[in-house]
């Protein structure tokens, strides 16, 4: 029995080592940016690890005792990525406790995958929640068609089916203007670009992604995502205007690439400080990680964020309301780009070849 379970030590230490390794490399091949994503589920192997040195008492050659070591480095990295996103962090965004009023912008972000045929429950919840945006991401022509039930109370709308995985709708109750339609990295892959005009008539500037992923059914590479979510986040840093970023960003939150995202935007996360608002895989409980996101300026305050029940699909929605208050004191903290970072980006772009530079 000792010698298999000393075996079973080896295999899982070693793997929660090569696990760290493959996060700190910079190469965009999915067997390594597939590393980026099961970061919890990364951390509770590497205690299980733990544990299991310690049965049924520690052995404490130099061997075993270095493998520990790199086992204990391994639970501290894990740890390390994904605290923030834990309600023992500092909220990077603010409650706003404040009556409802017209500088108020509640948005429900939906990936339904196309074989789904379950639309009447999105429609249940649109109608439940009656966000100012509703975004669905893979919806083809038929789902379009099941969704023309909401053009009376969503008269605002963009339309773009496709039944590549990557077909993007947008229905607003709000007035939507200078609206733009890209395709930043691939032909086939598209971004919607616009503002949004508040009951006050203040004006919101949105940018709805779905990049495509790292995998081996999509893109070998994670270069194309890295390089649309680096794009859009050169656009907005420094604008003029309140800014929300959102859809399937297909990247999690604590990923090199995400966090670089927001260090070029300046962009802050609000789920930083509450959760992980886990919306990817809706049918598997122990294999979910957060794939939707919502990004915005420090002019919002956060009124409600949530993570809505299934609709069939492999996410969940996300619901999520803010209100606009510029000079609320939250200013984020825009951290500069070191002179790697400055590189990587560079270098990112320029390999993923884009189409569009300027949104």
């Amino acid at each position: 029995m000792e010698p298999v379970l000393n075996l079973i030590r080896i295999f899982l230490a070693a793997f929660s080592m090569l696990a760290v390794a493959a996060s700190m490399l910079k190469l965009g091949h999915w067997t390594v940016r597939m590393f980026d994503f099961p970061r919890l589920q990364l951390l509770f192997l590497s205690l299980v690890t733990m544990v299991l040195f310690f049965i049924p008492f520690l052995n404490t050659n130099p061997w075993n005792m270095l493998l520990l070591a790199g086992v204990l480095g391994s639970v501290l990295f894990q740890a390390r990525k994904i605290v923030p996103y834990t309600i023992f962090s500092r909220k990077e965004v603010r409650t706003s406790n404040r009556q409802e009023n017209d500088d108020e912008i509640s948005l429900l972000v939906s990936n339904v995958y196309t074989p789904n045929r379950n639309a009447g429950k999105l429609i249940s919840l649109v109608r439940q929640y009656r966000p100012n945006l509703v975004l669905t991401l893979e919806s083809d022509t038929w789902w379009e068609k099941q969704l023309d039930v909401l053009k009376p109370d969503y008269p605002h709308q963009i339309k773009i089916p496709l039944d590549n995985l990557y077909g993007m709708h947008l229905y607003a109750n709000l007035p939507l203007e200078n609206v733009k339609v890209r395709y930043l990295v691939k032909a086939d892959i598209p971004s919607i670009h616009a503002e949004v005009v508040l009951p006050s008539g203040k004006k919101v500037q949105i940018h709805c992604l779905h990049p495509e992923p790292p995998s081996p059914s999509e893109s070998d590479s994670s270069v194309p995502r890295d390089a649309e979510l680096l794009i859009v986040g050169k656009n907005v840093k420094n604008g003029n205007q309140p800014v929300l970023v959102f859809g399937d960003l297909n990247d999690v939150a604590w990923s090199r690439t995400t966090r670089l995202f927001q260090k070029i935007s300046g962009l802050l996360d609000p789920r930083k400080g509450r959760g992980f608002f886990n919306t990817f895989h809706a049918k598997y409980p122990f294999l979910r990680w957060p794939l939707d996101h919502i990004f915005l300026s420090s002019d919002f305050l956060l009124k409600r964020i949530k993570r809505l029940p299934s609709i069939s699909s492999d996410h969940f929605p996300m619901y999520a309301r803010f209100e606009l208050a510029p000079g609320n004191g939250q200013d984020s903290e825009k951290e500069k780009l070191d002179s790697e970072e400055k590189e990587w980006t560079r270098e990112t772009i320029d390999e993923a070849n884009p189409r569009i530079l300027t949104i």
